[in-house]
Formats: structure tokens, sequence, C-alpha cells
């Protein structure tokens, strides 16, 4: 089997790019299986994994040449976003079998985010899996790439102080929040979205006491639930507009395939808070606020790549650990090449144990003849001793008696090692 992982992420492509590629989490067996369908030759396993800083395949198949599968999956993916295959190909990254290991392991451990060490992707990745595994495109090897991933993940936290010191988005947003209004205690939030990115982000805003907050979300009933844990109140989203002016702090992060904030509806806002300036965060992908807000005098519009100057700076603190979290991936990437090594040899192993009970069948049953017409059972069990003794080593006699040269000499080195390799232990120590 051959692994391959196809993407794009914060590294390789803009925002704006990466939101066209931004799979929700219903979507995702509608897209493997279309995915399947596209690849109907080879009928790879495959997962996708999908997140505001990355959309990644995972594939496997037989085969040795997995590049022949990154040209098909590539267009895929193009017409997935609506963009041409060329451009996709600027911003993608292709990577076979123990670099595709080390790039899963990388992103697992939290070393490939944009925080450095940050936890959530391990729980993104696992719910890839669970998504694959009920799709139906999760195989064995896909599978153990991934177990090996988590497991890895789990070593490299447990072990070095990766995820020490850390800053994440949610705390770099509050403490852009504190650069521009002095006392954070007068500020009214408004959190659009009621997952776990909000959830994170507003328990650091709940430390600092703001003077309200609401909660906005597509589903009323969840974000009430939001709301009554976080002694906040609730809205709908269609309330929006004509309460946009009445926050001073606005975070965003739904999974709405469009903006949800226009560039009208602000500035209505803001000239009913006569322009009074508006904090907004928009941590969507795709955007949750319309790019053009950011032109706007009076708002400090802040995305996801924004924040990545503030947390990389904590990052550099933890420099010191990646290292060591490097060595842990390269023993577990070195153990998965060997899982891959022995996994090719299965078929082998089944061939040779089939020819093998062929062999044995048609041995015994000769051996059964010859006792039903009456043959001394000393001279049945030698004929079929003899018998299966010449159908196992026919073969490689043939090929030793054809081969000349150096091939014969490296033939026979290799019949010594597998045929003689016991020559020197007693009968007794067949078993042992």
């Amino acid at each position: 089997m051959s692994v391959l992982a196809l993407g794009l992420n914060h590294q390789t492509a803009p925002l704006d790019l990466r939101g066209r590629f931004a799979f929700a989490p219903e979507a995702t067996a509608a897209a493997l299986h279309g995915l399947r369908e596209r690849l109907t030759r080879v009928a790879p396993e495959a997962a996708l994994v999908s997140t505001c800083n990355r959309t990644e395949l995972y594939l496997a198949a037989g085969g040795d040449h997995p590049p022949e599968l990154a040209a098909p999956v590539l267009g895929w993916l193009a017409g997935q976003g609506g963009v041409s295959t060329e451009e996709l190909r600027r911003h993608t990254y292709v990577l076979e079998d123990q670099a595709a290991a080390r790039h899963a392991f990388r992103v697992a451990a939290g070393l490939d985010s944009m925080v450095l060490g940050e936890p959530q992707i391990l729980g993104q990745m696992k719910q890839a899996v669970r998504q694959a595994n009920e799709a139906g495109t999760l195989g064995t090897t896909l599978h153990q790439l991934f177990q090996r991933s988590f497991s890895v993940a789990k070593e490299v936290r447990t072990v070095t102080e990766i995820g020490a010191h850390s800053i994440s988005m949610a705390a770099a947003a509050v403490r852009l929040a504190c650069e521009l209004f002095e006392r954070l205690d007068e500020v009214n939030v408004l959190f659009i979205g009621a997952g776990e990115m909000i959830d994170l982000v507003a328990t650091h805003f709940v430390a600092r006491t703001p003077r309200s907050m609401a909660v906005a979300n597509r589903t009323l009933e969840r974000g009430e639930r939001l709301a009554a844990r976080l002694g906040a109140h609730a809205l709908r989203l269609s309330d929006l507009p004509t309460r946009l002016h009445e926050f001073d702090a606005v975070v965003s992060c739904t999974a709405s395939t469009l903006p949800i904030i226009g560039l009208g509806a602000v500035e209505r806002a803001l000239r009913q808070r006569r322009h009074r300036p508006i904090f907004m965060v928009d941590l969507a992908v795709p955007r949750d606020v319309e790019p053009e807000v950011a032109s706007l005098p009076d708002v400090y519009l802040y995305t996801v790549d924004d924040l990545s100057a503030l947390v990389q700076t904590a990052g550099e603190k933890r420099q010191a650990a990646v290292q060591q979290a490097e060595a842990i991936i390269d023993a577990g990437v070195q153990s998965f090449a060997h899982w891959l090594d022995q996994r090719a040899a299965v078929p082998l192993i089944q061939s040779l144990n089939h020819q093998a009970e062929d062999w044995s069948r048609a041995v015994v049953t000769r051996a059964r003849r010859q006792l039903a017409r009456g043959a001394p059972i000393d001279t049945v069990l030698e004929a079929l001793a003899r018998g299966l003794s010449r159908k196992m080593l026919h073969g490689t006699l043939a090929e030793l008696h054809t081969s000349a040269g150096d091939e014969r000499q490296a033939l026979a080195q290799t019949v010594s090692r597998l045929f003689l390799r016991s020559s020197s232990r007693g009968p007794g120590d067949a078993g042992h």
C-alpha cells in the first residue's frame, strides 16, 4: 500500500482561498463518496481533514506509485472550490508514504499549527477519522496512520513542553481587545456562533467581566444554552441587522458558507453609534464578515491570519521542545514505515500459504489412495515426505539451474539463507 497526503494550509494559501475549500462536517461523507467515484480505477481509502487553517486529503491505495493519484485528486479538489487546477497546484503540497506520515504526525502533535502545540487539531483529526469510518472510506492503512498519529501526539504532549506558555487564538482575541479598549468591564460583547472556538473565546472574555454579553446563533436553542452558561443573553441571527450597533466587540465563528455580516450592516451600525469604534474578530473560514468591512475607519477587524503574529511570539518560547517532539515523530514514522513494509508482504505470504496447502492436500490425497490399496504405512509415509519436498523445491531448483553469473550467485545465497538456515540444528530442535 502507498499513502498520499494532499492539501493546503495557512502556510501555503491565503485565507480567502482556504475558505473555498472548507467542508462542513455534514458535507464530508458526500465529498468522500464523490472523490471515490472520481477515482473508480483504484478506489482508495480516503479521509478529509477540514479546519479553519487547513484542508487535507489522506489516501491509501495499492501500488507503488502514489503520484498517479495526485493529479485526479487535485482536479477533483479544484472543482470543489471552483478554481483552476493550475491555481490550486500553486498552493498545495503533495506528500508520499513516510513524508505523508510525518506530516500527519506533526499536524496531530500541533507542530504544523498556526498556534504551536495547540490541542484543538487533535480533536479535529479524530472527528475526520470518525467521519471517514462512517462514510466507509477508512481502511486498514489509514486507520493505522491516524491511530499512530494520535499515539505520537499524546507522547509529544506528555513528554515535551510543547504546550507550555501557549497563547491561543482565544487569548489573542482578548489581548487585542484590551489594546483597543481601556477597560473591558465597560464593553458590550457579541459572540456569533456557539461552537468550540466561540466557547473558548467567550471563556477568556468572561474572565475580564464585560459589561454585557450576547450570543447569536443559527439554532436559537444551542445559543441559549451557551448564553446561560456564560451569564449572557441569546439573540437570533435575524436580529443582527437591528442590534449590531449595541455592541462594542463582535467575535464570530460559524460554519456559514457566505458572510453573515455585510458592509452595509456595519455602516448602519456605525452611524447609530455615532462612529464609536467596533472591534471585530472573524475566526471563520470562509469569512463571516465581508472583507470590505476592514476598510471602514471606525472598525478594527481581525481574521485568523491576522492573529498569527501574536500567537507566534509565544511559540518562539517553545522552540526548544520542538526538537524533542521531532525525535518522537521520527520514531513514529519509522515504526509506521516498518508496518507498511510488512503489510506489503502480506499478499505474498498468503499466496505461499495457499500454495503449501494445495501441495499438502495433493500428497495427502495420494497417500490415502495408496493406503486404501494396502500399501505399507512406512512406504506411504516416505513417499508422502518425498513428494512434498519435491514440490516445495521444484521451483527453486529450476531457477538455480537456469540462472547464471551474478544472478545465480545472488540466488544461491538467498536459497541458502531460506532453506539451510537450520541445518546446524539437531532433529529434536525443529519445533524450537
